[in-house]
């Protein structure tokens, strides 16, 4: 996965100058699931979810947040700069390249630990989204791992979709791969669109905690 912190930060001011200073601002801080790595500008999870949003009449701005690649570690270390242009609430997707990466998932707690302090500090509500390990990283370790979501959303009392993968997921359990793009990591329009729609209700309840 690429590195694109500064896409990610033109987007930040390409897209602020297009909404009234009084539009709750919503911070998606992720990875290239947030960034919309591989798809066209428009198809990605942040332009969807804003259209979705739109679509269903709230009035909110959605930041593109994501860099490719970055691991909650990441997250953690750019919160206050991505926040920095204001914010209302924040969207946490993060914890799927600890993963892949097979970092401890102490490491992850810890972090993201880390992020929700931060926000919590400055009175934003939070929409934490979780993934889930699978089988073939052994048990103990998808224990540990998929534990870390509802343990920190009940800890902090923060909004939680238990799986950012659930809406595309086939009859077996596994990511269905008819919504995934070649590289079999990141959804494509179809499957973002699949899960913008499951999570979109959600981000609806985190909407009304900016009032």
């Amino acid at each position: 996965m690429r590195n694109t912190v500064f896409a990610f930060g033109v987007g930040i001011i390409a897209a602020g100058a297009a909404f009234a200073a009084d539009v709750p601002r919503i911070v998606a801080l992720g990875d290239s699931l947030t960034a919309g790595y591989g798809l066209p500008a428009s198809d990605g999870f942040v332009p969807q979810l804003q259209a979705w949003l739109d679509a269903n009449g709230a009035v909110a701005q959605v930041v593109n947040a994501g860099v490719s690649g970055d691991t909650t570690a990441g997250g953690a270390a750019r919160l206050a700069w991505s926040l920095d242009g204001g914010a209302q609430a924040l969207i946490v997707n993060l914890g799927g390249n600890d993963m892949l990466r097979g970092l401890d998932p102490s490491v992850a707690r810890a972090n993201l630990t880390q992020i929700l302090d931060g926000a919590r500090a400055q009175g934003l509500p939070v929409l934490l989204v979780g993934m889930i390990a699978p089988g073939n990283y052994g048990v103990a370790y998808k224990a540990q791992f998929d534990a870390i979501y509802p343990d920190l959303a009940a800890q902090f009392g923060v909004l939680l979709v238990p799986a950012f993968f659930a809406p595309i997921a086939g009859a077996d359990g596994g990511i269905d791969l008819a919504f995934m793009q070649s590289d079999g990591i990141h959804p494509d329009a179809g499957g973002v669109a699949r899960i913008v729609e499951a999570m979109g209700p959600k981000v609806l309840e985190l909407l009304e905690l900016t009032k």
